[in-house]
């Protein structure tokens, strides 16, 4: 059965972590869907590179994901955090179970935010541990707590999206893909 992942991006989104999250899943075989939440497809990323999205969040709403991960980058992170449709699809990815993920600033400006962080450890940036309210494991490259997976930045980008392929695949695919990594 074909595992299907979401992620949104946002101008200002850190242009590294999102395509790393999108190539490593996609390599493992899950179907990725990047949707802006920008209004417009074209998102111009933190360091000024261009991405084009599949689609817009808004279609996205009514789609049961098996993984939502958000990539960081500020202002991108922001735009997130202010995405009331992003917000929704969160907290019903949470209440049922389902994987999210978030990386660099997201998991404090946008999961801290909203509650969604509520009960479970993580990591982020180190520019923004104050924003956690346990940042007891902010110096861990990737945390895993349930089904919400974290991690600190564009440096563990990689090693992040390795996890969440383990998390949706198995250790055996995530084995493979690092070694077509040369990881």
């Amino acid at each position: 059965m074909e595992k299907t992942v979401l992620v949104p991006v946002a101008d200002g989104t850190e242009e590294l972590e999102a395509v790393a999250i999108i190539d490593v899943l996609r390599r493992a075989g899950a179907a990725v869907t990047v949707a802006s939440v920008s209004g417009n497809r074209q998102i111009t990323a933190s360091r000024g590179t261009v991405i084009v999205a599949d689609t817009l969040i808004e279609d996205c709403e009514t789609i049961d994901f098996d993984l939502v991960v958000l990539p960081g980058g500020i202002p991108g992170a922001e735009h997130l955090r202010d995405c009331t449709g992003l917000i929704r699809i969160l907290r019903q990815q949470r209440e049922r179970g389902g994987l999210y993920a978030a990386i660099c600033a997201s998991p404090a400006v946008v999961l801290e935010h909203h509650g969604l962080l509520a009960g479970r450890q993580a990591t982020c940036h180190p520019g923004f541990a104050e924003q956690l309210a346990d940042p007891s494991r902010v110096q861990e490259s990737v945390v895993t707590d349930g089904t919400c997976v974290t991690s600190r930045g564009a440096g563990t980008a990689v090693a992040f999206a390795l996890v969440m392929v383990e998390q949706l695949f198995g250790k055996t695919t995530r084995d493979e893909v690092a070694a077509s990594l040369a990881i």
